[in-house]
């Protein structure tokens, strides 16, 4: 038998109110990969940051090579050969790829050898297919090459267990492809991979053996042929998940938001949306597929008014809001639920209270002669917690410390209560396990159901499906296709996504339809 390289025994942490590890056994193994699965908010990460030393144990103990270890910091942690990769990336974005890497340097000298770093950052890029530029800056890099830095930091500081928290939660299809290959050439060299999911699909390509966590405790330890889905899912959650939902088949309503030969540009200068038309009705949810980076965000953000349309125009019920700044946009009903929840849609180090009231502080039921309505403040945030559910401690905790379901409950919450007439969502349910995603769901068919009508921007197919309406798909920037969600097929959806209009019948690789 194998020894492992890792061994934690008895595991307890505790917050406020929370019992977030209970007694937790887990065992580490040289050149396995290994899956902690389990719903958002059952103590998986915790348990890895502990281990990472961001977190000390209330009980138990940690052995490494056989030996117990006490880690008093990330670094001391770093030093056993445990590297951490965080979900929300922790990178100096003004700073340049060698320099991130130089900074967590424990052996360097007052003065670095840029040349060597550098020499040494490719070579690790090489081996794993991890290649990036050592002189690029942070700010300039998509999601996936962040990723890749935060990977390459950690091996270059001789990582031999890796922790991967939600990895292809910011990733494209493409990229999670190329990231399973990567850590299954790590494993083949003898490291311990550990990677945090609640994707079942993930655990049934990648695992060679999961543990699976409820409620902060073990529910069971499965290797890679005792996989299925039904135990895992019992082992996930205590109650059983829907598998498709019942639509209102009631005729939309009135035409919501239209756009009309929209052109944008994104944030390199290059075309973001190209003459790019739609319509999204009453009551109608229009779902958006397409491939990261194909101009997902330039629409939302230009719907919102927080990008500027060079050309085309944008109307909300009738009325041209072309250009409107996003404060006219929210006074006319338009809310907005971003891709990058915690960056953007919400602000990290503010309490759950002062996240709730960013939107409605003016408003005179909140909004006193002088200073704010504090117990009406904290009367409405209570009740907005309670009725989405959002699992918190205190209502003046940051809003940083929540897992990233609750995350999502939250930001709903605050854009919900605004009783919106136009609700734009983009990938409402990345990093969501299947509780919180059906939750989700449920929310937006209510919102549906109050003939609220919905943009939903998303990667997932059988998402869009389960939900939408009309089916739309975004290729460089243009529709090129849409059609009702009843005569979408999902092999020509995916050929649409991947820019072949053959599907269509036409003859170039961006027609509009």
């Amino acid at each position: 038998m194998i020894t492992p390289h890792i061994a934690m025994r008895g595991i307890i942490k505790k917050f406020p109110g929370v019992l977030a590890n209970d007694n937790i056994d887990l065992e580490i193994i040289p050149g396995e990969i290994q899956a902690l699965l389990g719903e958002n908010g059952s103590g998986k990460s915790t348990l890895m940051c502990i281990l990472s030393g961001l977190y000390k144990p209330d009980g138990g103990t940690i052995l490494v090579n056989g030996d117990e270890r006490k880690f008093r910091s990330p670094r001391e942690s770093i030093a056993c050969g445990i590297g951490m990769v965080h979900q929300h990336f922790k990178l100096v974005e003004t700073f340049t790829v060698a320099e991130n890497i130089a900074l967590s340097e424990r052996d360097g000298s007052f003065l670095l050898s840029t040349e060597k770093m550098i020499a040494d950052i490719a070579a690790l890029g090489s081996k794993y297919g991890l290649e990036i530029k050592p002189e690029a800056r942070v700010w300039q890099l998509s999601l996936g090459e962040k990723q890749r830095v935060e990977i390459v930091r950690m091996l270059y500081h001789g990582s031999r267990v890796l922790i991967l928290d939600e990895p292809t939660a910011v990733l494209t299809p493409q990229e999670a492809t190329e990231l399973f290959v990567t850590l299954r050439k790590m494993a083949r060299d003898g490291c311990a991979v550990v990677f945090i999911t609640h994707k079942l699909n993930e655990v049934y390509e990648l695992a060679d053996r999961v543990t699976v966590l409820r409620g902060g405790k073990v529910t069971g330890v499965l290797n890679h042929g005792q996989l299925e889905t039904k135990k895992m899912v019992a082992m996930m959650i205590d109650r059983e998940i829907a598998t498709s939902y019942e639509r209102d088949t009631v005729p939309q309503g009135q035409v919501v938001l239209e756009m009309d030969k929209v052109t944008a540009f994104n944030d390199m200068g290059m075309f973001g949306l190209r003459d790019f038309s739609l319509e999204v009705r009453e009551g109608e949810i229009f779902g958006i597929a397409g491939v990261a980076g194909n101009g997902q965000r330039e629409l939302a953000e230009v719907i919102t008014g927080l990008r500027r349309a060079a050309a085309g125009t944008v109307s909300v019920h009738g009325e041209d809001v072309t250009n409107k700044p996003p404060g006219d946009m929210i006074d006319r009903g338009v809310s907005y639920v971003p891709e990058d929840r915690l960056g953007m849609g919400l602000v990290p180090d503010l309490n759950v209270v002062e996240n709730l009231l960013l939107k409605s502080y003016q408003q005179p039921e909140f909004a006193g002669r002088w200073l704010l309505n504090g117990k009406a403040i904290h009367e409405r945030a209570a009740k907005l917690v309670e009725q989405y559910k959002v699992k918190i401690t205190s209502l003046y905790q940051p809003v940083k410390l929540l897992s990233g379901g609750h995350l999502q409950r939250l930001l709903l919450a605050r854009e919900i209560a605004e009783q919106p007439r136009l609700m734009i969502v983009v990938y409402p349910a990345r990093g969501l396990d299947v509780g919180a995603t059906e939750a989700v769901h449920r929310l937006l068919l209510d919102l549906k159901a109050d003939k609220t009508a919905i943009l939903l921007i998303s990667e997932d197919l059988e998402e869009i499906i389960k939900l939408a309406d009309r089916v739309g798909v975004l290729f460089n920037g243009q529709l090129v296709g849409n059609f009702p969600v009843d005569e979408a097929d999902i092999e020509t959806v995916g050929l649409l996504m991947a820019g072949s209009c053959q599907a269509l019948g036409g003859e170039s690789d961006a027609v509009q339809t």
